[in-house]
């Protein structure tokens, strides 16, 4: 039995049928495994020493309003446990990264995933960039002369914050958009970061390809259909998740940034690709793997924890 605990969002709010984290604490309730849960912000670090103020899960089920029984909170010593999930949500901030490096304190002797010092140092939509011929032309920037350039050459681009997530604040600006310069005060306005400017790609009408990696190798895949009228296909804004076969141009994508990713301790990964482009790599707190195992995929939960007992037994 291993002592687990994961760093989440409050377990009262989740959906039961998509929530990934739930997921993942429910197989390892089934083998028995006891698991604790915590927010970030209960993180301390204290003469060296990292706790945090978590609540044991007595009991876990598929059952929504009733799908957690805990029991109260107590300080716990994270030195003391086996495994650590960092499973909390993004916004990718000051908050985020300072929670990893309290966590990076517990290495070697805990297993932490992903490892703290590389999602620390691999923010989601700077990070894809290393993989420049698998990506579509990409401008990070804060600087609106060079938006406005990029517009010119690539005509029908794309808007988003850096550091955001879930699809919130991503505008479409087409060649006749006269919104364009008022978006630009907007986000300069709004965020303190670069904002990215990207070519948008016409293939997202067909779709959104996730595909989840464990320890480097492609373990599942979803497609999310945008809805009608929509550029996002993120499932919370209405997108529509399908069944999706792996294409050779997935395969050589995974097969360059797999080894990366195994290298870096970013063990379990996904990864977003339109049409024959990587968009995102997403290592903070990747979604999807019900919705894979819902539309006859593996049961990448049950994959993830044959992974990490193995890993303790060694």
């Amino acid at each position: 039995m291993l002592k687990v605990a994961i760093q989440m969002d409050p377990i009262g709010s989740v959906d039961v049928h998509a929530d990934t984290t739930f997921d993942m604490a429910l197989e390892a309730h089934g083998r028995g495994h006891e698991i604790w849960i915590y927010q970030p912000s209960t993180l301390q670090l204290n003469v060296g020493i990292v706790s945090a103020r978590a609540r044991r899960i007595n009991d876990i089920q598929r059952k929504q309003g009733e799908h957690a029984t805990l029991a109260d909170p107590e300080l716990i010593n994270l030195h003391d446990v086996d495994v650590v999930l960092i499973r909390q949500d993004p916004p990718f901030d000051m908050a985020y990264i300072t929670a990893a490096q309290i966590l990076e304190r517990l290495q070697p002797d805990v297993l932490v995933l992903n490892d703290p010092s590389a999602i620390r140092d691999a923010p989601e939509k700077l990070f894809v960039t290393e993989f420049q011929d698998l990506t579509p032309p990409t401008l990070i920037t804060s600087d609106a002369v060079a938006i406005k350039e990029f517009r010119q050459t690539h005509r029908d681009i794309i808007l988003k914050p850096l550091y955001g997530n879930g699809g919130a604040g991503v505008f479409r600006v087409k060649p006749d958009d006269g919104n364009f310069n008022a978006l630009l005060e907007l986000f300069e306005q709004t965020f303190r970061e670069p904002i990215i400017a990207q070519k948008f790609l016409p293939a997202v009408s067909e779709g959104d390809k996730r595909i989840i990696l464990l320890d480097g190798e492609a373990v599942g895949a979803i497609n999310r259909v945008p809805p009608a009228g929509e550029t996002r296909s993120n499932l919370h804004v209405g997108g529509r998740a399908e069944a999706v076969e792996m294409t050779a141009r997935d395969q050589e994508i995974c097969d360059r940034i797999g080894p990366v990713l195994s290298a870096r301790g970013l063990v379990f990964a996904g990864i977003d690709v339109i049409g024959d482009c990587l968009t995102e790599i997403n290592v903070t707190s990747p979604t999807g793997i019900q919705e894979v195992r819902r539309f006859g995929g593996a049961d990448i939960a049950a994959l993830l924890w044959d992974w990490i007992d193995g890993r303790q037994e060694k």
